[in-house]
């Protein structure tokens, strides 16, 4: 399995059945809010899991040139003299908590550094991976993490498919060992029809015990300017209120 990756271009090469969880929401819930707005509630609904078809060669290949047909991106697939074949997806990025990420100086290297950096990730961030029909979720959330220098241990993230359904939305977490090309091949290359989401697992689902000690520090220290910021802007509003009042007072006793 080989892999490579180019910051400017968003585009990243990586070569070589648990219960679904189904969420059910509008069309437009799954869309980020404006900070300070809470996400709207996912109401989990349970569905029978839908049964794993296996293709047959001769199908794959039929079904590999009717999607690269109907690609108008330029992203098609291709398939191998052994039956793997090779293509593209596009994964959404909707993280809400922020990701540490390792400096330019201490990537490489396999002790730990001090060099992290936690951020949030810009909203509406979307990469493509080149892929194979190999490939598992755990390896393509691994991929996108890498491409970022993310530190974070990626059993905190999940991949997310989302499909519209009768002007419905449904998302539904991937298992670890779904292929996430096959995925895209039987869905076809229209995003419409089906696209990918990486999140982090719900807050039930935190993995506390996989976050480093500097790691947590970093989330206390984002918490504690995020207080003094909501603080500061509070006693500035009162500040203010409190000079309107102090000059009403001014005008009502002044003599006449």
């Amino acid at each position: 399995m080989t892999w490579t990756s180019s910051m400017s271009s968003g585009y990243s090469s990586l070569e070589e059945e648990e219960s679904e969880e189904f969420f059910f929401t509008a069309r437009t819930s799954f869309f980020r809010r404006p900070p300070g707005k809470s996400r709207a509630a996912l109401q989990d609904v349970q569905k029978e899991r839908e049964p794993h078809v296996y293709l047959s060669k001769e199908e794959v290949k039929e079904k590999i040139q009717s999607y690269n047909s109907s690609v108008t991106d330029k992203l098609k697939m291709t398939l191998n003299a052994n039956g793997i074949y090779t293509g593209f997806i596009k994964v959404q990025m909707e993280l809400c908590r922020p990701i540490t990420v390792q400096s330019s100086q201490s990537q490489g290297r396999s002790a730990p550094s001090n060099q992290e950096t936690a951020f949030y990730l810009p909203e509406g961030c979307v990469n493509t991976l080149h892929i194979s029909s190999t490939n598992t979720v755990r390896e393509v959330i691994e991929a996108l993490l890498k491409k970022f220098f993310v530190a974070d241990n990626p059993a905190k993230f999940a991949l997310y498919k989302r499909c519209h359904k009768e002007d419905q939305v449904y998302t539904c977490k991937l298992s670890d060992r779904e292929h996430p090309l096959y995925l895209r091949l039987v869905a076809g290359p229209k995003t419409e029809m089906l696209s990918f989401v990486l999140r982090e697992h719900e807050t039930g689902e935190v993995m506390w015990e996989a976050f480093s000690i500097p790691e947590l520090q970093n989330f206390l220290r984002i918490l504690d300017k995020e207080e003094n910021d909501q603080l500061q802007i509070l006693k500035n509003r009162y500040a203010a209120y409190r000079d309107k009042l102090e000059e009403a007072l001014c005008g009502v006793l002044k003599p006449g």
